[in-house]
């Protein structure tokens, strides 16, 4: 008689293919293609985690420079000042006061320009 594993090679491709659930054609339902959809998933996610705290920053200097250069200050020289004058605020937090509290922005900036001058 022959030993074939069956119960546990099944299992193998039961847990792969669940993992390949909602992935277009062959990808959900062939085994190797979707083993191979799978580890490229699992690579780019890992990737793309990292890849999204860099986007989020890039998007918060974007929305504090547009805010502070309507106030008449450039982001460089916003944050300079506020590293002077020892206020300890994360740009997410900033970004927030900006679209959110205009005038909070506005003393914000006003101490940043105090500091610089």
């Amino acid at each position: 008689m022959r030993v074939t594993n069956a119960p546990a090679s099944r299992e193998r491709r039961r847990r792969r293919l669940k993992l390949a659930k909602g992935f277009y054609g062959a990808r959900s339902k062939l085994f190797r293609t979707a083993t191979e959809a799978v580890d490229r998933a699992m690579r780019l996610s890992t990737e793309h985690r990292k890849l999204k705290k860099r986007d989020f920053r890039q998007l918060w200097i974007a929305r504090i420079n547009a805010a502070s250069r309507a106030e008449g200050v450039s982001y460089s020289k916003l944050m300079a000042g506020l590293i002077k004058a020892g206020v300890t605020l994360n740009r997410k937090s900033l970004s927030e006061i900006a679209i959110r509290d205009p005038e909070g922005f506005k003393t914000i900036v006003g101490i940043a320009k105090d500091a610089n001058a």
